[in-house]
C-alpha cells in the first residue's frame, strides 16, 4: 500500500551554508531536531509515480540512459545498463525495482565488456522542473560494490556547470550512510557542497529522502528530518549556483566505483526498491 501523501510544515533543521563536503569528503549534520511533516505549506503535487501498474517501468515517464555503455561509464564504474529490460527494472506489487546482477550481455550491440547489469532511468526529455519538494520513497540495496542513487542532473546537459542535486546516495562500504550532494562548476566532485546523516535501517526499511529546491536554497531531508542546506551565495554567479534552471530525475544502481567499492560477488543480485517518486511545487 503507499503511504499517504506527505503534508504539514518542512522546518529548517540544517547546516551552515557551505559547510559540508562532496560525496568525497561530507561531514555529519549536528543531530536535527524532530519535524512534522515534510510537505512545505502551498505546495501540491505537480508530477508523480506510484508504480501501480505491473511490468516495465511508463515509458511515458521514464527513459533509459545507454550512452556510455560501450566506452565504460564514468567513477570507475563497472555496470552495463539496459534498457527495457525486466530483469534490470520492472514495476511489480507497486514498487519500481532496479536490480544490479552479475551477468555479461555481450550480445549487446552496445556491449563493453562488464561483468554487471543495471538500469539508469532518467526522466529527461519527459519531465523536468525548477524549484519544488521531491520525494522518493525507497529501500537501498546494502552490499560491497552497490552504489543507489536518486538525484537530478541540468537539462542543459554540461556538467558540473549546469548543475547536479543528489538527493540519496549510498555508499557500498557503509549502509545507512545517506549522502546528500550538490555539485556545479565551482564546487564538484570531492569539493561538493554537502553532507551526511545516519539512517539505522535503510536496507530493510523504506525511508523518504527528500529535497526542497527553492530559488534561495536547497535543503535535503529523511523523513522529514532536514540535515543540511546549500544556500545560494551573495553575489553568486552560475558557478556556484546554476540552480535557477530546469532539472530532471535520475534513479539508478551503480555497480563498483568511487562511492560502490570492491563489489562483493556473492551478494549480488542487489536492489532498490522504490515505492513512489512525487514532485511538488508552489
Amino acid at each position: 500500500m503507499k503511504a499517504a501523501l506527505a503534508s504539514g510544515i518542512w522546518l529548517s533543521a540544517v547546516a551552515a551554508a557551505g559547510c559540508g563536503g562532496g560525496t568525497g569528503s561530507v561531514s555529519a549534520a549536528p543531530a536535527p531536531a524532530p519535524v512534522a511533516g515534510g510537505l512545505p505549506e502551498g505546495y501540491r503535487l505537480v508530477w508523480s509515480d506510484e508504480f501501480d501498474t505491473p511490468g516495465l517501468p511508463d515509458p511515458a515517464k521514464w527513459g533509459y540512459d545507454t550512452h556510455r555503455n560501450r566506452d565504460g561509464w564514468y567513477n570507475n564504474e563497472l555496470q552495463y545498463y539496459s534498457a527495457a529490460r525486466a530483469e534490470n527494472a520492472r514495476v511489480e506489487g507497486g514498487s519500481l525495482i532496479i536490480t544490479a546482477r552479475r551477468e555479461r550481455l555481450s550480445s549487446a550491440p552496445d556491449f563493453g565488456g562488464q561483468n554487471y547489469t543495471s538500469a539508469r532511468l532518467l526522466t529527461r526529455g519527459l519531465a523536468s522542473w525548477t524549484y519544488g519538494f521531491f520525494e522518493v520513497r525507497a529501500k537501498l540495496p546494502c552490499a560491497m560494490g552497490a552504489w543507489p542513487a536518486i538525484w537530478m542532473l541540468g537539462d542543459r546537459g554540461t556538467w558540473p556547470d549546469d548543475g547536479e542535486i543528489d538527493i540519496m546516495e549510498q555508499t557500498g562500504w557503509q549502509p545507512g550512510r545517506i549522502l546528500g550532494t550538490a555539485h556545479m562548476r565551482d564546487f564538484n566532485g570531492p569539493n561538493g557542497r554537502g553532507s551526511h546523516t545516519n539512517v539505522a535501517d535503510t536496507c530493510n526499511t523504506f525511508h523518504r529522502y527528500q529535497v526542497r529546491w527553492t530559488p534561495e536554497a536547497v535543503t535535503w531531508g529523511v523523513d522529514d528530518v532536514a540535515y543540511f542546506t546549500y544556500a545560494k551565495p551573495i553575489g553568486a554567479g552560475y558557478g556556484s549556483w546554476p540552480f535557477d534552471h530546469p532539472q530532471h530525475l535520475l534513479l539508478n544502481v551503480a555497480v563498483g566505483g568511487i562511492l560502490g567499492g570492491t563489489p562483493d560477488d556473492a551478494a549480488f543480485p542487489v536492489r532498490m526498491e522504490i515505492d513512489y517518486v512525487r514532485v511538488y511545487q508552489r
